[in-house]
């Protein structure tokens, strides 16, 4: 049987080309004991693989989530026609051996989602929202009427990290790139929605949103726009360093400059913490399990943009970089 996948021929240069990419296929070996063959239904494509292929030495199969339906099992644990949720990169079909022990990445079953859409596994209820409810509560803390500013808040993480700090009992302030997703976050709840890309002031704008100053700063972005909320922070502030797509597609040699960023951080003496979310791994079952409540009780809204066919996953991984998505972009087989 053969399966087919993408890979990644070269590190990128500055923001990714279809060039980087090609098209191919492999003959899968017969299972041995304990393994799977799963066929990719929805894949994902998220801000993190960008970065995390500079560590990698290309050719390789372009990394990412799916959620895929087993075809074949030697595993008494995975029956065929089950569904599991695993980190296969891009490709259609996979051949994976389950351990005894399992570590992000793994192939796990589908989480029991109360009726949620499968694909919710790789969003709200997936790496996702597990990003979004841990970084956010665990480092940012937030407390009832504190304001929250979230940048790259109509993407996957930050639309739920605006959602969850309301239901905490705070004020949000979310920037995103269009008018469109600022029109979209206010339905989400979103106090405030400011479009960084054409505000003609963002102190000001920021100023008139927040006048008791930023408690939580939940960071998507850096750069700039990350400089200036710090400005704004009050005494004692709690900053969830998330990402910082402002600068993922920089060229070598080309990268961004901010200014010195230690002014603000030690005479308002706040608190900054970057988090892989694999620190919470052994305790995901929380989050998708509350995640899943909070969607199916209606008080958080999710929204996935959606391409059709794998063949387009190139074109979906550039897309959700230039910030082409609302809320989860989803590739459906």
């Amino acid at each position: 049987m053969k399966a087919e996948k993408f890979t990644l021929v070269r590190h990128f240069d500055g923001f990714p080309k279809s060039t980087d990419f090609k098209l191919e296929s492999e003959e899968l070996p017969g299972l041995k004991p304990n393994e799977l063959l799963c066929q990719a239904e929805f894949l994902s494509v998220d801000p993190y693989m960008r970065p995390y292929t500079r560590r990698m030495n290309p050719p390789i199969t372009m990394i990412g989530s799916q959620v895929a339906k087993v075809v074949d099992s030697k595993n008494a644990k995975f029956p065929t026609g089950s569904y599991v949720v695993g980190s296969f990169g891009w490709r259609t079909l996979t051949v994976t051996k389950i351990g005894d022990v399992a570590t992000p990445g793994d192939a796990e079953l589908l989480p029991d989602l109360g009726g949620l859409a499968p694909s919710y596994a790789l969003g709200a209820c997936g790496m996702p929202g597990i990003t979004a409810y841990f970084g956010f509560l665990e480092l940012c803390q937030p407390k009832p009427k504190e304001t929250v500013v979230v940048t790259g808040a109509a993407g996957a993480v930050g639309s739920l990290v605006g959602q969850i700090a309301k239901i905490k009992g705070c004020r949000v302030i979310g920037f995103a790139g269009t008018d469109a997703k600022c029109s979209w976050l206010k339905t989400l709840g979103f106090d405030v929605a400011i479009n960084y890309k054409t505000c003609a002031d963002i102190d000001a704008a920021l100023k008139a949103a927040a006048p008791d100053g930023v408690d939580c700063y939940f960071d998507n972005v850096g750069g700039m726009l990350s400089h200036r909320v710090r400005q704004q922070m009050n005494l004692f502030g709690r900053i969830s360093a998330c990402g910082a797509i402002s600068s993922y597609n920089d060229k070598t040699g080309q990268e961004s400059q901010v200014p010195v960023p230690e002014g603000p951080i030690v005479f308002k003496q706040l608190k900054i913490e970057g988090f892989i979310v694999s620190r919470w791994w052994n305790r995901r079952a929380e989050a998708v399990q509350q995640m899943a409540a909070w969607i199916r009780d209606g008080k958080i809204k999710v929204q996935e943009t959606v391409t059709d066919g794998f063949q387009k996953m190139p074109q979906a991984f550039m897309g959700m970089l230039k910030g082409q998505n609302t809320g989860k972009a989803i590739i459906k087989v």
